[in-house]
């Protein structure tokens, strides 16, 4: 499987997800700068979290214009499986590739702290190897986490089965207190109508390995490997 990784300028997690990458599939992935006209054939399109642009204007609105990114939609909408996480997130909202917004956290300060997350349907490509249902210990590091849609998107993403992940106490409950940034029906994580891109908040990547304390986030990577080798 050949992966891809797009560094734009305040990428500060695209290292880290290129080590995740590599341990799964024994093979480095490319790193793409933002500013190169495309991506070279890949299997595998992932938008690290960082903070593109220094988050000027909105984050993740400059980085959408970056580009690259011209050829991650259009690769998207072929169908390259994308993987956005935390910024990458926000780029992914801000191209059109998924609906909503991520807003300020409703507490306005950056939260740094890991939380516990709810599989809302193991599927491939990203979330196969975990059961649904499995909680999950995740790291956040954001200050626009907040997810928000109009009524009529949330009811569509929970009924078309889109929701990935959702932010849950210690017991799997999606309470307000298992909720850290306020984000709309706890969501933490949605994908695209055919499966093919998913965006998420928190960073599997940096809760991979047991050395950091943990390998919750290990499964997203190695099912990706699975399901597009």
């Amino acid at each position: 499987m050949k992966a891809a990784v797009i560094v734009f300028p305040g990428s500060n997690c695209d290292r880290d997800v290129a080590v995740c990458l590599e341990a799964a599939t024994g093979a480095k992935p490319l790193m793409v700068w933002h500013k190169d006209a495309g991506v070279p054939p890949v299997d595998l399109i992932v938008l690290p979290g960082g903070f593109s642009y220094g988050d000027y204007l909105r984050s993740g609105a400059m980085a959408a214009l970056s580009p690259v990114m011209r050829d991650v939609v259009a690769r998207a909408k072929a169908g390259t499986p994308v993987l956005g996480i935390c910024n990458g997130f926000q780029v992914l909202t801000e191209t059109g590739l998924l609906p909503g917004v991520l807003m300020r956290n409703a507490g306005l300060k950056f939260l740094c702290k890991d939380v516990h997350l709810k599989v809302e349907r193991a599927a491939a490509p990203f979330t196969a190897k975990y059961e649904t249902d499995d909680i999950v210990r995740i790291p956040i590091a954001h200050h626009d986490g907040n997810y928000f849609a109009d009524d009529d998107t949330l009811d569509r993403l929970e009924g078309d089965g889109r929701v990935a992940f959702r932010y849950c106490d210690a017991a799997g409950a999606s309470t307000p207190h298992g909720n850290p940034n306020g984000s709309a029906r706890n969501i933490a994580g949605i994908t695209n109508e055919a499966g093919t891109v998913l965006g998420l908040m928190p960073h599997p990547e940096r809760l991979a390995e047991a050395i950091l304390g943990g390998t919750d986030g290990k499964p997203l990577f190695d099912g990706m490997v699975e399901a597009l080798s």
